[in-house]
Order: C-alpha cells, then sequence, then structure tokens
C-alpha cells in the first residue's frame, strides 16, 4: 500500500459514519503526593493525599477517541453509564469529541460508570481501585440498547460491538436480541471485538488476537504457548467458515492474519526502534478496520491501514494514543516490516541451498542478473570493529545513569541495560549519529541526569568513538607491523569473493554507518579499497545528507537498475531492509564475528526479520558465487 492509497482511503474515511456498542469507562489517575498527606484525627489512620488528578477514554470509550481522530462523518455511541460524576465527564469528554450520545442510557440504580482508578505515588502505580464491576444491567435498560443497536444498523455504514468489563453483560436476552437484529441485517458491516462473549454472537465480522482465536477454536492455551503462523491462519479460517464474514486475528509486533472470501491475507509486523507501549493499540486497529470497512475497503487493505495506525500508537508513551490520518499517512511511507518471524526464531525450518551452509530464506528469486553490488563494511568484510557493540552499551548505561551508575539499584541498572542492549540489537547497521540521537531521548526520558549536563548527540557520538577507535588503531598496528594478517581482519573469503566479483564484471560500493574518513582509512590499510569502483561511502554526521537508503536508491537511479540488478551484502538490518524494498537480491552475512566464519544464530534471526532472501555463514568456498550467477 503506497501513500497515494493511503492518503484516498484516509479521505473516504471522512464520509463515513459509525456506531459503538460497548462498555464505555473511564481511566482514572490519581497522582498522589506524600507532601499533603495528614494522619486522620478521626481515624488516626495515614490519609492520602492527592496532588493531581485527571481522566481520560477507558475502554469502549478509548475505541471511540480512535474513531475521532480519524475524523469520520458521524460517531454514535450506544452504552449505559451511571447517574454519577464519573459519567457526566464522560459524556463531557464525548461532546469535545463531537460524538452522539443520544444513545448512552443513564441506569439510576444498580449501575456505576465503569471507571479503573489509578493512583500513582512517586511514578509507581499502586493497586488499581475499580468502579462497576458489580453492576446489573436493567432490562429497561437492555431494551434501549437493542433499539439503538436497530437505529444505527439503518443509519450508520459500520456497527463496532466492543466488549471489555468482565460480566458486563448481565442478560443472556440481550444478546439473544442483537444476534436476530444481525440476523436481519446480514448485509450489513458489524465488527466484533469481545473479549468474553465472542462465542456468543453471530453473523458479525470478527476482531480477536491469536489468543482469543485459540480459545474460540476450542484450543486450551496458555499466554507463554508459541502459536506458529500454520495454526494462527487455520483458528482463523474455521472462524470465517462460521458465518462466512471477514475474520481479522491480530499477533501483535507480528502484524494481522486477515480471512475473507478471496482467502488467506498476511500482514507483517512493522519494525520499531523506540520504546514502545501496547496499551489501546487493538482499540486502534478496531476503530481502523471499521472506518475502512465502512468506507467500501476491502478486508485485505483494511488490515493494512489498520496494522499502520496501531504502529502509530504504540510509539505514544505514558498515554493511551489514538493516530490521525497525518500520522498513519507518514509511517505508511516507508515501512520496515518484520518477515518471517516463525522462520526467524526456529532455524529447525531453515531450508539450504543443496549440499551448502546457504539458507534460501526465500522461494522464488530472479538470481544471474547481478549488475551492481553494495557492501556493508563492518562484520560483513571487515572484523576491525568487533565488539562494537560491547564499547557502546557502557557508554550509553553511564551516560543514562549519569552520576548513579555505580549507586543505581539492581532494577534500575537492568532496565537501563536491557533497554540499551535491545536498541543496539535492533539499530545495528544505522549510522552511529542515529543511535546517538536514541540514546541523547533516552537520556531525557530516564530523568536521572540533570537537563544542563545532557550532551547532545555529537557529544555522546565522541565518547564512544574515542573508546572505539582505541580498540580499532591498536589492531591496525598489528596488521602493520606484521603480527597478523588480512585474514584475522577479514570474514572468511570475502576479500577472495570482492575479486571474483569484480573480475566479472560487477560494480562494487562499499556503504557504511561509520564515519566516512573512518571506513576509507580501514579499507586502505586492509588494502581492498581500490575495488570499490563505485565508491566508498559513509557518515558524514548529517543524516539528510547521507544514509545507505539514499546510496541504495542513487545507484539504482544513475544506473536504471531493475531490482534483481542489485545485489547487497550486509550483518545489519538495514541494508538488507532498504534492498527488500527495492526488490533487490539481500544477502544477509550472519557469521560469528570472533571466529570469522560459521554461523552467528542471533545475526541469522535478525537478518532474516530485516528481509533477507539469502543466508550465509561467511564466504568460503564458491557456493555463494554460483548460486547468486545461476551456475
Amino acid at each position: 500500500m503506497n501513500e497515494q492509497h493511503i492518503r484516498e482511503i484516509a479521505a473516504c474515511i471522512r464520509d463515513v459514519k459509525v456506531a459503538v456498542y460497548g462498555d464505555f469507562c473511564l481511566d482514572a489517575y490519581w497522582v498522589l503526593d506524600p507532601r499533603g498527606s495528614e494522619v486522620s484525627l478521626e481515624t488516626g489512620l495515614q490519609a492520602r493525599a492527592v496532588g493531581r488528578h485527571y481522566y481520560s477514554l477507558g475502554g469502549a470509550s478509548n475505541v471511540v477517541a480512535n474513531l475521532a481522530a480519524l475524523d469520520p462523518a458521524a460517531i454514535q455511541v450506544i452504552g449505559v453509564i451511571g447517574n454519577d460524576i464519573f459519567g457526566r465527564e464522560l459524556i463531557r469528554q464525548f461532546a469535545e469529541l463531537g460524538v452522539d450520545t443520544t444513545r448512552l442510557t443513564v441506569q439510576q440504580e444498580n449501575f456505576d460508570t465503569v471507571v479503573f482508578g489509578k493512583p500513582y505515588l512517586e511514578g509507581n502505580e499502586q493497586p488499581r481501585m475499580d468502579f462497576g464491576f458489580f453492576n446489573k444491567r436493567s432490562e429497561t435498560t437492555d431494551r434501549a440498547l437493542l433499539e439503538g443497536i436497530r437505529s444505527a444498523l439503518e443509519t450508520a455504514d459500520s456497527l463496532i460491538v466492543n466488549q471489555q468489563v468482565p460480566g458486563s453483560i448481565t442478560n443472556e436476552s440481550f444478546i439473544d436480541g442483537a444476534n436476530a437484529l444481525f440476523e436481519e441485517s446480514s448485509d450489513k458491516i458489524v465488527l466484533l471485538d469481545s473479549r468474553h462473549f465472542g462465542h456468543k454472537f453471530e453473523n458479525v465480522y470478527r476482531k480477536t488476537n491469536d489468543f482469543e482465536a485459540a480459545r474460540l477454536n476450542a484450543v486450551d492455551v496458555k499466554l507463554d504457548d508459541v502459536l506458529t503462523l500454520a495454526d494462527v491462519k487455520e483458528y482463523a479460517a474455521n472462524l470465517y467458515k462460521q458465518f462466512n464474514k471477514p475474520v481479522f486475528l491480530t499477533r501483535g509486533p507480528r502484524g494481522i492474519v486477515t480471512v475473507d472470501g478471496d482467502g488467506i491475507h498476511e500482514v507483517p509486523g512493522i519494525q520499531l526502534l523506540k520504546k514502545l507501549d501496547i496499551v489501546g493499540a487493538g482499540d486502534t486497529v478496531t476503530s481502523a478496520l471499521a472506518l475502512c470497512l465502512g468506507a467500501g475497503v476491502s478486508p485485505a487493505e483494511a488490515s493494512e491501514f489498520a496494522n499502520f495506525a496501531a504502529a502509530v500508537t504504540v510509539q505514544k508513551l505514558y498515554q493511551t494514543g489514538t493516530a490521525t490520518s497525518a500520522e498513519i499517512i507518514e509511517i505508511g511511507r516507508d515501512p520496515d516490516y518484520i518477515y518471517q518471524p516463525e522462520l526467524a526464531t526456529d532455524i529447525r525450518s531453515a531450508r539450504y541451498s543443496e549440499g551448502t551452509e546457504i539458507e534460501l530464506c526465500c522461494e522464488s528469486l530472479k538470481l544471474g542478473r547481478i549488475r551492481h553490488a553494495v557492501f556493508d563494511h563492518d562484520g560483513t568484510i571487515s572484523t576491525l570493529r568487533q565488539g562494537w557493540e560491547k564499547i557502546m552499551a557502557p557508554v550509553m548505561i553511564k551516560s543514562i545513569l549519569g552520576d548513579e551508575y555505580e549507586t543505581a539499584d539492581e532494577t534500575l541498572y537492568h532496565k537501563v541495560r536491557n533497554r540499551v542492549l535491545d536498541y543496539i540489537n535492533d539499530s545495528t547497521g544505522v549510522q552511529t549519529i542515529v543511535q546517538m540521537e536514541a540514546l541523547v531521548e533516552a537520556v531525557k526520558e530516564f530523568g536521572i541526569v540533570p537537563s544542563d549536563k545532557i550532551r547532545d548527540k555529537f557529544g555522546y557520538k565522541q565518547i564512544y568513538n574515542d573508546a572505539l577507535m582505541e580498540l580499532v588503531n591498536k589492531r591496525i598496528e598489528k596488521f602493520r607491523r606484521g603480527e597478523l594478517d588480512i585474514n584475522d581482519y577479514t570474514i572468511k573469503g570475502s576479500v577472495e569473493f570482492l575479486r571474483e566479483l569484480k573480475q566479472r564484471g560487477i560494480k562494487l560500493y562499499l556503504a557504511s554507518g561509520t564515519d566516512r574518513h573512518d571506513v576509507v582509512a580501514e579499507a586502505e590499510a586492509l588494502g581492498y579499497a581500490e575495488l570499490f569502483d563505485g565508491g566508498i561511502y559513509g557518515s558524514v554526521g548529517d543524516v539528510a545528507r547521507y544514509s545507505k537508503k539514499m546510496v541504495i536508491e542513487e545507484i539504482m537511479t544513475e544506473n536504471n537498475l531493475s531490482g534483481p540488478e542489485l545485489a547487497v551484502f550486509g550483518d545489519g538490518p538495514v541494508e538488507i531492509r532498504e534492498c527488500r524494498k527495492r526488490d533487490g537480491i539481500s544477502v544477509g552475512i550472519a557469521s560469528d564475528e570472533i571466529r570469522r566464519h560459521g554461523l552467528d544464530v542471533e545475526k541469522r534471526a535478525r537478518l532474516i526479520k530485516a528481509g533477507a532472501h539469502i543466508l550465509t555463514p561467511d564466504f568460503s568456498g564458491k557456493s555463494l558465487l554460483k548460486l547468486l550467477f545461476g551456475e
């Protein structure tokens, strides 16, 4: 789905009228301040003073907020609240969003507006306090709700049925009445997202997750069970057969599986390098799906749009986020997909070129047409910088913890350390300056270092570079003294492979995330710089002037290349993704950098997820050449 098509869908959504039946809730945040607390004279107990309090839309109310962010023609809500201050706050917030609340019933007795009360003390959430968990809906309320649903089926382009609160439907007759209405209006779009009553509704489009789908298939699963893609597809297909209506099965970071009359469609997850908060992502998917379907978008394309929307909201921290059309368009402009996560995490499924250790990750490739080849440097050819991660990690950890590095408790230390290691793993291959930009944001986020002592990205890069270059320069000196030779500092067979390509008339390029002057110096020191007649590229300290993406685009444009005429070789996700986006031949180099040959299993997983077509543990022998040139 390209940017223009996303824009067209967003425009069509503005004409959609949508209705929501559901459990409308509030999230209440009470920020406690012990400085204002006192001991009660009446009870002798310590009181808890609230320094600040605020309220946001939760449950089905958050679905409404997500709908409003996409600016449809009309939103109507069908539900029940109590005659209390929380219900009035809910109506006030709906009014600010322009929502029609005429079908929002106020039950005077035996019903409290559902509220999730979240006290926070010194930044930590305390035990939650919930309101409305002993509600009992009256038959009069249920009749009003069913009448609201009947009206929505007549006037709205799509209807969402969103049930999230345990026991929120207290009369079975309500479900019977709703099913009768859905059968009468079987041509209407009714999208169900129900945690507790999903098996009881009929004639609906269904949005669910993989574990809920398993249970709806009478499969007993636990949250730590691994559900394979084959299992998930089977569950979704079985659910589709119930009513012959589309099924949308969300898989978290692994994307969405959709089943409709045209078959099974897979939308891959999107790789995001920032810290994520997945709370509310399901509501975002539900709202985007309903609006797309109401606009006449196919289920497969609706799931693509919803996948982009969810990728927006999970990046919004400390809030139940929403996604606007502009934000969806932006993330859909150049997404980084996660390919074949099941294969990446289970080497038993690997398929190899006959008689070799070269793994084939793609069923069909147009080989034998390569004219130009781009190589990453560190870890792909050179191992001079082997171990850079072990230098960057402590630099980042110490920068985030600041003066508390020595005294931080284990919980905080390991929280920072795990965050750093995850980021380094995911960002391998990007420019160092980009990694330092992320470090600046992490330092600010953790808030340990005073703002006036936080360095900019160039300051942190200098600290890291100084430590790394001390290691690199020592290795180069050993090479120049003859203590070690080129085979000690290059991936096995890499230089011979470059020369073979050169003899075949392939134009070679070197593109690294390292500073360009260092890349040139290291390639010259190791004696293969002259092989790269297409040029040697590296960071110039400004991401607007250089990136691997820009290099690959320039090569393809200037040389008028079709995808299979360009091969990209690398051990990092960045170059592999950019090649895959342009239909080139992406070759992942999953070498153990310490031994300089053999498979690194973690690299293998990372490169498959980035989109590698072919994986090799090194360049030894002639097998890779023969495969690439169809010999």
